[in-house]
């Protein structure tokens, strides 16, 4: 799913995850980063806060799990990223829903009801999946 994302994606883009710990949020950047032609090597930046992955597009990958106030996102550079042709993949977007965009695409990851499973919604997004 996330592969068929990256063949449509054009730059500027803003995903959000949502979703608890371990329910496949990297694993889904990961999968945009081989279709952007950046290969196997997204991994999660939990404590270096942002990954860069270069392919046909930059995608850039935050981890906002620590982030609890304004001063700790200014200190990431998020908003340098904003308005960029980069595209953001953005864990744990709920730790700084008010300084989304207007326009992002939201893909929220569940564990399913099966051990190996999950419901991934995705909101806002125009393309074919």
């Amino acid at each position: 799913m996330a592969r068929r994302m990256a063949e449509e994606l054009t730059g500027g883009e803003v995903i959000a995850f949502t979703g608890g710990m371990g329910v496949g949020k990297t694993a889904f950047t990961r999968g945009l980063a081989i279709g952007l032609g950046a290969g196997d090597v997204a991994s999660s930046p939990t404590f270096a806060l942002i990954n860069e992955y270069v392919g046909r597009l930059t995608l850039e990958h935050f981890d906002m799990y620590r982030i609890e106030s304004w001063d700790d996102l200014y200190s990431t550079g998020f908003f340098d990223y904003l308005d960029t042709d980069r595209v953001l993949a953005i864990e744990w977007s709920e730790n700084i829903e008010a300084a989304l965009p207007k326009e992002f695409v939201h893909v929220d990851i569940r564990p399913g009801p099966e051990e190996n499973q999950r419901v991934v919604t995705i909101n806002g997004w125009k393309g074919r999946l």
